[in-house]
């Protein structure tokens, strides 16, 4: 699910979920929850995220799509 490819991401990235939460202006709790698939993010949230990882929100969405 996109939890999962959200963390390959903010691995990949070099992220903590501390620096990326920090990075959105989220709370790390939050970054851990979607993470999780405990939440959902938001379309709003997804462009938030994924600038300190250095992707864009469509390149997530693709590889949900895909089945990554």
């Amino acid at each position: 699910m996109l939890g999962q490819i959200l963390k390959e991401t903010r691995e990949a990235a070099g992220l903590t979920q501390e620096a990326l939460a920090l990075a959105a202006g989220v709370d790390r709790s939050y970054v851990s929850q979607l993470e999780r698939d405990k939440k959902s993010p938001t379309i709003q949230m997804l462009f938030r995220l994924c600038p300190p990882m250095k992707v864009k929100p469509s390149q997530l969405i693709a590889r949900l799509e895909r089945g990554d």
